[in-house]
């Protein structure tokens, strides 16, 4: 082994807006704020993180769409599709009104795809 995953990192114009909206998604807290617009949450000092950076331009993915690919996604594993729909929505997600039996597929108040799956 060569390190240990720390985070992810997405890429936003707002990492206020972004990391508030995964705090209450997934029940994470901020671990880190940094004045230069870097936020990082987790739920546990050894466990990987989310962090959320500011770019300038923020140029925000398509979904469906290549033209602004969004190049990856979180799945979130929920266990009622229905009951965390009504939730992620009132958070300020947009459903795309798209995926199968198990999963589906949502944009965050930044537009970067998501899924709920229920397994």
């Amino acid at each position: 082994m060569i390190g240990k995953w720390q985070a992810v990192v997405i890429d936003c114009e707002d990492t206020d807006q972004l990391a508030t909206f995964y705090e209450q998604l997934l029940g994470m807290v901020r671990v880190q704020h940094d004045d230069d617009g870097w936020i990082t949450i987790g739920d546990a000092p050894d466990r990987p993180a989310i962090a959320f950076q500011r770019v300038d331009p923020y140029v925000a993915p398509e979904w469906p769409g290549h033209l602004h690919p969004a190049q990856a996604h979180l799945d979130i594993r929920v266990e009622d599709l229905d009951l965390a729909e009504e939730q992620v929505l009132r958070l300020g997600a947009v459903s795309m009104n798209s995926g199968g039996r198990n999963h589906r597929v949502y944009l965050d108040p930044q537009k970067h795809p998501f899924c709920l799956v229920a397994w």
